[in-house]
């Protein structure tokens, strides 16, 4: 996970309707992430054959909504890519989710006992980009208050819908420990998946970077909200 102070101006065009930009210590952010995602299933239950264990690297930012009393702290993605077409339209169709299948690889060495490489990997036109961490210490808990807890401890997603709508689903993890990162680096084509503004954040040096040790997650359904906040459908 790198992350990189930005200006908000450049985030206003992405925000879902009925939610707002979310800050840490008043600074924006957004996240340029890689997952591994392993034993995925739909619905709990089902298993695409080759569809199961794969990459995905997003750029996010974060947002909240407030439903009465309780703030629901959400993440919002500006572009997701995984490496094959059938979860790029999954993802699509269920979530309104801005996927794109492209060809990825990753890889995760180990050096010595308190060093970790991770890289993930993505290829358009030829070219390939990568997003690289190299870790050091051992992964703990983040602190309270801390920059790794507010990345990390947002369990709501949002899109925005054509119009004046969103779809609101909500995630569910245990806190994840996190190692701290000694050198982290993006290189790529920044500008042909996220515009030239956006793409000069990306390529600069990040405000901070780590890596999460992951766990069991859950998402659960979509539902539709109208621009007056009231229900509309529940997206299967």
């Amino acid at each position: 996970m790198l992350n990189y102070e930005v200006d908000p101006r450049l985030l206003a065009p992405f925000i879902p309707v009925g939610t707002e930009r979310d800050q840490w210590q008043g600074k924006t952010f957004v996240s340029l992430v890689g997952f591994c995602f392993l034993n995925t299933k739909l619905f709990g239950a089902l298993a695409i054959p080759m569809h199961s264990n794969f990459e995905e690297v997003n750029l996010r930012f974060y947002v909240r909504r407030h439903v009465g009393d309780e703030v629901r702290r959400g993440v919002v993605f500006i572009r997701e890519m995984v490496p094959r077409r059938a979860i790029a339209w999954i993802a699509r169709t269920l979530y309104n989710e801005k996927y794109v299948a492209l060809p990825m690889a990753h890889e995760i060495c180990s050096h010595g006992d308190d060093r970790l490489l991770v890289v993930y990997r993505w290829r358009s036109e030829k070219r390939w980009s990568a997003l690289r961490v190299e870790t050091e210490g051992i992964a703990e808990i983040p602190s309270s208050g801390s920059a790794e807890q507010f990345i990390t401890e947002h369990y709501w997603g949002y899109a925005a819908l054509p119009g004046s709508g969103c779809v609101e689903y909500r995630v569910t993890h245990p806190a994840w420990k996190v190692w701290q990162v000694r050198h982290a680096s993006f290189a790529g084509d920044g500008k042909k998946f996220y515009g030239e503004e956006l793409a000069a954040v990306v390529c600069s040096e990040p405000q901070s970077a780590f890596l999460a040790e992951g766990s069991p997650v859950i998402v659960m359904r979509g539902q539709r909200w109208s621009e007056r906040g009231t229900v509309e459908r529940t997206r299967n």
